[in-house]
C-alpha cells in the first residue's frame, strides 16, 4: 500500500508536530524502494512503513530530535547479516538514504495543497534540491496543467523540465545546480467502481480500501448497497445501471468490475462502459458469457474475462484477493497519465 495519501490526510489535518521520513536512494536491494514515506508525529504515533521494523524505532527517536530542526539525511547500511548492524540479520543487502524533514507551517500549506490536488484527481511532481549531506535547500510542486508552487530561491534550471520526464522516484544530478535533486511523482488514489452489491462484493470494497483504492460501491437494491455492509467505500449509490452511470465521472485511470450477476445488467453497463473508456473493466464470469454480452463481438483489451488474476479462487474472499492482485499488479505499470512541468 502507498500510505502518502493517509499521511497527507493527518499530517495537514492534526496540528500535532510531525517529521515526514522519505527513502530517496536505495542502492542494491531493500523492504521499501524510494519514494516510500512514514510520517512521526510528536507523541511518537507513525503512519506508513520505511522497512521490515529494522528502522522505524531508530527514525522514531531521530524525529524527536529534529522536530523543531533542518532537514537531515539518514544512511543505512543494511548489508551486513550479522545481528549488531542495521539488517539485523535479515541480509537485506541494501543501502538505503532516507530523508527527515521537520513539518514546518509552510511545508505544510504546501503538503495542504498538494493533498487537494490528488483529491481532484490531478499528477503533481515535485523536485527538492539537497545540498550539504543532502540537506533540502529548495524545493517545487509542479502539476498537470503547469501549476508550480513551493520554496525555491532563484531560478529553476531547464534541466528541471527533462527530469519531470521521468516516472521513477530518486537522485539526480543536475549540472546548473551542482547538485542532487530528488524527484518524486504523486499520483492520485487509484478508484475501484463495483458494480452490483452481493456478497462478492463485500471483501472485494474492504480490501481495496484497506490497499489504497477509493472504492465507490454501486446497486440499485438499497437492502444491498448501505453503509453496514460497505463501511470502507467512499462513495454508494443506489441506482439502476443507466442512472448510476451518469452520476460518475469515469476517467482513463478507472478500474471497474461488474458483479452484478444479472446478464441484462451487466449488458447494459459493459455497453456503457466501452464508451466511458476506463483503464480496466473486470467481468464476473466466463469468456463465453462475456462474449454473449458483447454480441458474440472480440473481447477488447481492457476488458478482462473472467476477471481476476488465475489462482484457482473459491468463495467471495479468495475472488476478491484474486481481483485485488490483478488490479495491484496493473496500478504497478506506468500510468496511463504522466505530468509534465
Amino acid at each position: 500500500m502507498d500510505y502518502i495519501h493517509e499521511i497527507l490526510k493527518i499530517a495537514t489535518t492534526e496540528p500535532k508536530k510531525a517529521v515526514l521520513t522519505t527513502i530517496i536512494d536505495v542502492e542494491g536491494s531493500a523492504y521499501r524502494k524510494e519514494g516510500a514515506a512514514m510520517l512521526i508525529q510528536e507523541d511518537g504515533e507513525t503512519i506508513g512503513v520505511i522497512s521490515g521494523g529494522c528502522l522505524e524505532n531508530d527514525l522514531q527517536e531521530r524525529a524527536k530530535l529534529l522536530l523543531e530542526g533542518e532537514s537531515q539525511c539518514i544512511v543505512y547500511d543494511l548489508k551486513s547479516e550479522d545481528d549488531l548492524s542495521w539488517g539485523k540479520g535479515a541480509g537485506c543487502n541494501g543501502v538505503i538514504r532516507i530523508l527527515l524533514e521537520c513539518i514546518d507551517d509552510r511545508l505544510r500549506k504546501h503538503l495542504s495543497r498538494l493533498h487537494d490536488l490528488l483529491q481532484n484527481g490531478k499528477d503533481v511532481f515535485i523536485v527538492k534540491q539537497l545540498g550539504k549531506n543532502f540537506s533540502v535547500s529548495n524545493y517545487l510542486f509542479f502539476t498537470e496543467d503547469t501549476e508550480t508552487f513551493g520554496e525555491w530561491a532563484g531560478a529553476v534550471p531547464k534541466q528541471i523540465d527533462a527530469i519531470a520526464e521521468q516516472e521513477k522516484s530518486g537522485l539526480v544530478w543536475v549540472n546548473e545546480l551542482s547538485s542532487y535533486v530528488y524527484v518524486q511523482r504523486f499520483e492520485p488514489k487509484p478508484r475501484l467502481i463495483i458494480f452490483g452489491a452481493g456478497s462478492d462484493a463485500v471483501p472485494l470494497s474492504h480490501f481495496a480500501s484497506r490497499t489504497g483504492f477509493s472504492v465507490i460501491v454501486s446497486d440499485w437494491r438499497e437492502a444491498l448497497c448501505n453503509r453496514w455492509r460497505f463501511p470502507d467505500a467512499d462513495q454508494l449509490i443506489i441506482a439502476f445501471p443507466r442512472e448510476a452511470a451518469t452520476k460518475i465521472s469515469f476517467s482513463p485511470r478507472d478500474f471497474v468490475v461488474l458483479l452484478t450477476h444479472q446478464f441484462q445488467q451487466d449488458q447494459e453497463l459493459l455497453k456503457l462502459l466501452l464508451q466511458q473508456n476506463p483503464r480496466y473493466i473486470g467481468v464476473i464470469g466466463s469468456k463465453e458469457r462475456t462474449k454473449r454480452l458483447l454480441g458474440d463481438q472480440e473481447i477488447p483489451p481492457h476488458v478482462h474475462s473472467p476477471v481476476g488474476l488465475s489462482i484457482g479462487a473459491e468463495g467471495p474472499e479468495e475472488i476478491a484477493i484474486s481481483i485485488l492482485a490483478e488490479l495491484i499488479q496493473l496500478t504497478k505499470l506506468r500510468s496511463p497519465q504522466k505530468v509534465r512541468a
